[in-house]
């Protein structure tokens, strides 16, 4: 992915698109990728960068949802498995199987548990991946060590997918490349173009050089999350609100608090959420919080008592209790969940998604989750296909294998995420050997990455580098910031920028990195 090239083909395509996407999340990326597949003339635009908001900012699982199991939702939970099964097909290189044990401290937890997880693993029929057991007391704290024993009876143990969810956004965004579509962060939609009322353009502006575009398409689609809204409102001023932003937050520790390659799942919180305690790029993710907030913010910040509320229920767990002082880096993501009018609690909301056919002939679609992207992507552009009277062209995606596809690789290991382009990525040392260092002793990272990042993934800053074509800033915020200078030494060269610019971007970190900083 090159983002001068991706300018030029805009300026150098008079014609009409196909299809437009707004928004570079998962919902957005996957609707590209599903829209060039099927040989639409495919562009997507992105206010800021691919993931910035909700999308680089889960739990980092591609999961059925055993909390809508116990819900109910029996469509979604299978739904979510089958696509959970699909992209663990699709991407090997990027899914890795986790277990999850969910521990039993009263008598009736093992039979309550044990038969849910049951239905779980028969839902998902021949996607599934191993099947759960129940473990005695004396296996699960060898499973777990420190788990807390006291009054622990045992425990359930099943299996789920993990992954990285800004480095899988950024495969979507070069499969979509590779399939013909044209992509472009930094590009904000500033207004929808109409002629006698129906949607038939955007007009958006550069946010690096300031240029504007008038660009037309057959069909408009708005896939911006939790801001799907203001999209909705340039249609139409008088359009009633269909978000309720829900607030996530996660806590990031040193791994010594779960030395385990086992997930921890609390499959009841005091505001009835599953917590998870989960492994990740050898560090402990905990979460996640369900906070109704008013306004949607591309940098939501966390609350104290939402830190609080992790703390104690990890330290409820867990043998070592986690302080404030242990934190590594603390943040939150916002939920783009469907309004309604009879549940005021955002947990019980639905993370079902919605498809929405404005008058105009926007299409908005918004609502669920990471696992599904896939099947969100396939029913837009179905609709999109119907409302741009685009010729009927069948879904593709359900075998695609996406961008780097590669098999026998660790998907535990950050590097694996290049895939079969990994050798390429090593091949940059030949340039200067200082980019074979780290970039910090308590990082995983090497500078070929950050080099690469910049070069093949329309890395434009210094936060695109540390927080999603690397995970720096939520492994530990304040090591990110150390390594801050000489990568923005390095992104001036590859960038051509001056000083000025450099300085600059260590600044705005700087100021960034505070907030995942308890």
């Amino acid at each position: 992915m090159n983002r001068e090239k991706m300018i030029r083909s805009i300026e150098e395509t008079p014609d009409i698109w196909d299809v437009i996407i707004i928004g570079g999340g998962a919902t957005g990326l996957g609707a590209a990728v599903d829209s060039a597949s099927r040989g639409y003339k495919t562009l997507l635009l992105e206010q800021s960068d691919f993931a910035k908001g909700t999308s680089s900012r889960s739990t980092k699982l591609i999961h059925g949802g055993l909390r809508y199991l116990q819900q109910g939702n029996i469509g979604l939970v299978t739904e979510a498995l089958k696509e959970r099964g699909l992209l663990c097909q699709n991407a090997p290189h990027l899914i890795s199987h986790l277990p999850f044990l969910v521990p039993n401290y009263h008598w009736w937890e093992a039979p309550f548990y044990g038969i849910g997880i049951k239905i779980y693993d028969l839902l998902a029929g021949k996607l599934g991946i191993e099947k759960s057991r129940h473990l005695t007391k004396k296996q699960t704290l060898k499973a777990i060590p420190t788990l807390e024993p006291k009054e622990l009876r045992g425990g359930v143990i099943y299996y789920d997918g993990q992954f990285d969810d800004a480095r899988l956004a950024i495969c979507l965004g070069q499969t979509a490349v590779d399939l013909g579509a044209t992509l472009i962060n930094y590009m904000k939609v500033t207004s929808l173009i109409k002629k006698n009322g129906v949607c038939c353009g955007v007009q958006a502006t550069d946010c690096e050089s300031g240029v504007k575009y008038k660009l037309h398409a057959s069909s408009i689609i708005n896939a911006t999350g939790v801001f799907s809204d203001h999209m909705l409102q340039k249609d139409n001023p008088k359009t009633q609100e269909i978000i309720a932003p829900s607030q996530g937050v996660h806590i990031v520790l040193d791994k010594s608090f779960l030395p385990s390659e086992t997930a921890i799942l609390v499959p009841h919180t005091t505001d009835k959420r599953v917590l998870f305690m989960v492994p990740w790029h050898d560090r402990i993710l905990i979460g996640t919080t369900d906070t109704f907030v008013k306004k949607s913010s591309l940098e939501p910040h966390p609350h104290k008592g939402e830190i609080d509320f992790l703390l104690n229920h990890a330290a409820k767990y867990l043998t070592k209790s986690p302080t404030r002082k242990d934190i590594l880096s603390v943040f939150a993501g916002l939920r783009p969940l469907i309004k309604s009018s009879e549940k005021k609690n955002t947990a019980t909301l639905s993370r079902d998604h919605m498809i929405l056919v404005s008058k105009s002939g926007l299409i908005t679609i918004a609502g669920g989750k990471w696992t599904t992207y896939r099947k969100m992507a396939e029913d837009v552009i179905d609709k999109a296909a119907i409302v741009g009277h685009l010729p009927q062209r069948d879904c593709l995606t359900q075998s695609l294998r996406l961008h780097g596809y590669a098999e026998g690789l660790d998907p535990k290991h950050h590097f694996s995420t290049y895939g079969s382009f990994g050798k390429e990525v090593k091949a940059l040392v030949k340039e200067r050997k200082e980019w074979a260092k780290t970039i910090h002793p308590h990082l995983p990272y090497s500078g070929i990455e950050v080099i690469w990042a910049v070069r093949h993934e329309m890395a434009r800053t210094l936060e695109d580098v540390l927080s999603r074509r690397t995970r720096s800033l939520l492994l530990d915020a304040a090591a990110s910031f150390e390594a801050a200078a000489p990568l923005a030494k390095w992104m001036a060269k590859e960038l051509k920028k001056d000083k000025k610019w450099e300085e600059d971007q260590i600044a705005s970190y700087h100021q960034l990195s505070k907030h995942y900083l308890v």
